[in-house]
């Protein structure tokens, strides 16, 4: 049988096949899973049943349903005259797909943080483009100087992602401005991933704000709203772009999942301090439980860690914790360094705890 070599081009996801292995253990402390461990909020429950039952269940425009839009223009400041625009994509990957689809050719570089969420980096690949990745080790910091060293006549886009899968790690104020200044000079998108905004903890979540028409605002509900199954993201940004993403997504995604969509407008404005206030606390029993005998950064934000492993490799590291019952992703799913692994805190205080009791016999 004679597939694609597009398709071969990238490997599956080695988180899933982590989450296979767990559904082949007998009660992990997992701690591999990249989704909120809270629910749905109950708002949100009864109207994605009421829209079902109200019978919204046929498409909805490219663009999504006008009242979730018009809550992201207020929130975004999208107005004609200032060129920006907005629509419901199918998730942020979604919204990865659409971007690239628009901004890259075939050949095009899009400059990708190093370690990166595998998806930036395969489905690039995916469609005859080529993915560059930036450094950011040891420290997981963004620095102009290192993305513009991989800067060539090729490259089309910066892609950023704060706060950070895998590293927790957010971009500054300092920072955000001096990738700016970079992207105008040399004329290339910005694409912002900041689907784990709302999951800040030491400082507000830094805002994609200038006046530089050439930049893309991907968020979503997944994370902060307990919905990742649900597949809503949205995009802002320059309108010429928006229109062609939407044009895409006609071709392929159709649109939101239509009665998604009521269920989210329902819980727009859910109050979410006290899940910020939870995770600020799971962020510091874990860093606490481990920073005296691993390498590890404390994270701004999201609900990962990525600490180096104290011996062998990420994979060898990963496989010694696989008989102990612990499941964490090996750091060799986001990098190409095999010198790390990802903990995820989205998980009860108990397994956060049994898995820190692991982590330190381990390494003792």
């Amino acid at each position: 049988m004679k597939l694609s070599q597009r398709s071969q081009a990238v490997q599956s996801s080695g988180i899933r096949r982590v989450f296979d292995l767990a559904a082949t253990m007998k009660d992990p402390v997992n701690l591999s899973i990249g989704q909120p461990n809270f629910d749905a909020f109950p708002e949100m429950k009864e109207a994605i049943q009421a829209a079902v039952l109200g019978g919204k269940n046929g498409y909805t425009q490219t663009q999504g349903i006008a009242p979730v839009l018009e809550d992201l223009r207020r929130r975004y400041d999208c107005r004609p005259e200032n060129g920006k625009s907005c629509f419901l994509t199918s998730g942020v990957s979604g919204g990865i797909f659409l971007a690239y689809m628009a901004i890259l050719d075939p050949g095009d570089e899009v400059l990708i943080p190093d370690p990166y969420f595998g998806m930036y980096k395969d489905l690039a690949a995916l469609m005859n483009s080529v993915p560059v990745t930036y450094n950011t080790y040891p420290d997981f910091r963004v620095r102009a100087e290192r993305i513009e060293e991989k800067i060539t006549p090729k490259t089309r886009a910066i892609l950023l992602a704060s706060p950070s899968n895998p590293t927790g790690m957010s971009v500054s104020p300092s920072e955000m401005t001096q990738i700016i200044e970079l992207a105008r000079k040399h004329q290339l998108f910005i694409i912002y991933d900041e689907i784990y905004s709302s999951f800040s903890y030491d400082a507000p979540h830094t805002e994609l704000k200038t006046d530089y028409d050439q930049v893309l605002i991907l968020n979503g509900f997944s994370k902060s709203h307990g919905i990742p199954g649900w597949r809503v993201g949205y995009a802002v940004g320059p309108e010429a772009l928006i229109q062609q993403m939407m044009k895409v997504q006609q071709y392929s995604f159709v649109c939101t999942p239509s009665i998604a969509q009521w269920g989210v407008l329902a819980g727009l404005h859910h109050e979410f301090e006290a899940i910020q206030r939870d995770y600020r606390e799971k962020r510091d029993l874990i860093y606490q439980g481990l920073s005296d005998l691993y390498e590890v950064e404390k994270p701004d934000g999201a609900f990962y860690i990525f600490p180096k492993v104290p011996f062998g490799t990420g994979t060898d590291f990963f496989e010694r914790l696989v008989k102990e019952n612990l499941l964490v992703v090996p750091g060799s799913c986001f990098s190409p360094q095999d010198t790390h692994i990802r903990i995820s805190f989205s998980a009860s205080r108990e397994a956060l705890e049994k898995g820190v009791d692991i982590l330190r016999r381990v390494v003792r």
